[in-house]
């Protein structure tokens, strides 16, 4: 075993730099130059696992991107996203107003949760929208 050692934590150093450098790059891609990199970072990993079934759906996802994906387009559906999930954030906010009106602990509870929900969707569609 003891043989194998230096071999393994090569490949080991191999995968994790890849990843790193994988995923640095696409910190500096935007818009649908990042959404194809995305899909073909998944690409790749769907033919390391040996996914042949997610892989064709990924290269249709990717086809698709390819030739229907513009950066202005790609950014008016993010911004729509994030009117929706304001818009969706002052109805659970409205809707746990009158749930504390009413006082039933259980209800409020549970407008919160819904609330909170609605909160990190907001958030989420936030940071889509800045990339």
């Amino acid at each position: 075993m003891s043989a194998y050692r230096p071999l393994l934590s090569a490949l080991l150093l191999s995968v994790l730099t890849t990843t790193a450098v994988a995923a640095e790059t696409t910190k500096t891609l935007t818009g649908c130059a990042a959404k194809r990199d995305e899909i073909q970072q998944q690409i790749d990993q769907a033919k390391a696992a040996g996914n042949s079934a997610q892989q064709a759906g990924l290269e249709t996802a990717l086809s698709q991107v390819k030739s229907n994906c513009t950066d202005e387009q790609l950014e008016k559906s993010r911004e729509q996203k994030v009117l929706d999930a304001q818009h969706e954030v002052k109805k659970r906010e409205n809707e746990l107003q009158k749930a504390m009106s009413k006082g039933d602990p259980e209800k409020i509870d549970k407008r919160k949760n819904k609330l909170a929900e609605a909160r990190k969707e907001l958030d989420d569609a936030k940071k889509q929208l800045n990339r």
